[in-house]
């Protein structure tokens, strides 16, 4: 593989397809070039750079810092709308290899957000984080009064993600910011968690607040709920339940997700053999197939939905999760006169919207067990993608001046 074409590809926001098209080389030999057979051509290159560079102009519309980033997946959201990154912070290490492998940073990925004073992190005009979902306490505030103590964000939220994120809202002031959670944010802890977290967002810190739970089944072939959201300053009318959301029943399916396995599609060593067919360690043992059938059927039993997911290209997957490396029960692949095997990571790129079709331009430089784990807790890039798209005019002010405009 050539990570720095495929990364100066995806910088310049052109498939494999648009390059050959627009460079005149034929896809095989851009997929020689990403593969590391051939060298490519200087004239390519400096195609792209010059794309790269000009994007990196528009790019000042709005600067935004990236909180526990993981593998981008928010970043890659925003960066599509001309979004400049002006500071990430995740505190894995391999998740860290792994976005500094796809990301052209300027900047050191800092640790431990608990750590950063607030005063260290750069202005930004919007702050995206995907927090953890950790226990809130809530003590009386009248006791605290009576105390003199502190109440409001600063105790409820204290040892907690989220009180980071609120304490970096506060001293900065950004224009915006998206927040993403489990859907069970909202149900958490009899519902005070999203409580404190709404309180906080609103009548503390004084912004105006929008929440939706979205499924990202109409982007990709995944069933996969989160809560989102969003919040400004000045929000003149902003809603996330204005975005217009693909219909799942017309959503895309996993076939458009796995390996061809039919010769159309590019060998990839790590995970196919050189007839880009999915190697057989990802094919289920007999005893794990066979525990596995057990398990559910005594679930069945006890009228449990506990079990396995067996699909095939015409299906939906559910949820891929943190624990896929396991044993990949939540999606499993059938295979003709062979035991299901999991997904690899390459699918697991696409499925969860960062890489599109055939494609294979998000570099994965850690273990599968690395990569699943940071796939099932990563956002789908599409759905960021839509919710920055529908927030942008908002940002960056634009909304403001359509509606003189009609006016």
């Amino acid at each position: 593989m050539s990570p720095d074409f495929s990364r100066l590809r995806y910088q310049a926001g052109l498939s494999r397809q648009d390059v050959a098209e627009r460079t005149g080389y034929s896809l095989r030999t851009i997929y020689r070039w990403e593969n590391g057979e051939t060298v490519p051509r200087k004239a390519a290159v400096e195609y792209l750079s010059a794309l790269v560079r000009e994007k990196e102009r528009a790019a000042d519309r709005f600067s935004f810092i990236d909180l526990f980033a993981g593998i981008g997946g928010m970043r890659r959201g925003f960066d599509a709308i001309g979004g400049r990154c002006v500071f990430s912070s995740e505190w894995n290490r391999f998740s860290q290899e792994t976005y500094l492998a796809n990301f052209d940073c300027q900047h050191d990925i800092a640790g431990d957000i608990t750590a950063i004073p607030a005063s260290e992190i750069p202005t930004h005009d919007v702050l995206l984080a995907g927090f953890p979902c950790q226990p809130f306490s809530i003590a009386g505030v009248s006791k605290k009064n009576a105390l003199g103590h502190e109440h409001g964000f600063r105790c409820d939220a204290q040892g907690t993600l989220f009180f980071d994120v609120a304490r970096i809202i506060e001293h900065h002031r950004p224009r915006a910011f998206l927040l993403e959670n489990v859907k069970n944010l909202v149900s958490h802890d009899r519902g005070r968690t999203f409580e404190v977290i709404s309180r906080t967002l609103g009548e503390e810190l004084g912004y105006h607040i929008s929440c939706r739970v979205l499924d990202a089944q109409g982007f990709v072939p995944q069933h996969r709920e989160r809560i989102f959201i969003a919040g400004f300053r000045d929000s003149d009318g902003f809603s996330l339940e204005d975005i217009g959301i693909p219909n799942s029943d017309d959503g895309p399916r996993l076939g458009t997700v796995l390996h061809r396995e039919d010769g159309s599609e590019e060998p990839e060593p790590r995970y196919t053999d050189d007839r880009g067919r999915v190697l057989s360690k990802y094919t289920l043992s007999d005893h794990l197939w066979t525990y596995l059938r057990k398990y559910a059927e005594k679930h069945r039993r006890r009228g449990n939905g506990f079990g396995f997911g067996l699909c095939g290209p015409d299906d939906v997957a559910r949820t891929l999760s943190a624990r896929y490396y396991k044993d990949g029960s939540e999606v499993l692949i059938r295979q003709s006169g062979r035991n299901p095997r999991r997904l690899t990571p390459r699918e697991c790129a696409r499925l969860m919207g960062f890489d599109d079709q055939g494609e294979a331009a998000f570099s994965i430089p850690v273990s599968d067990t690395q990569a699943y784990r940071q796939f099932g807790n990563a956002v789908v890039v599409p759905v960021v993608e839509a919710i920055a798209r529908h927030m942008a005019p908002w940002i960056c002010g634009e909304h403001m001046q359509r509606r003189r405009e009609v006016a």
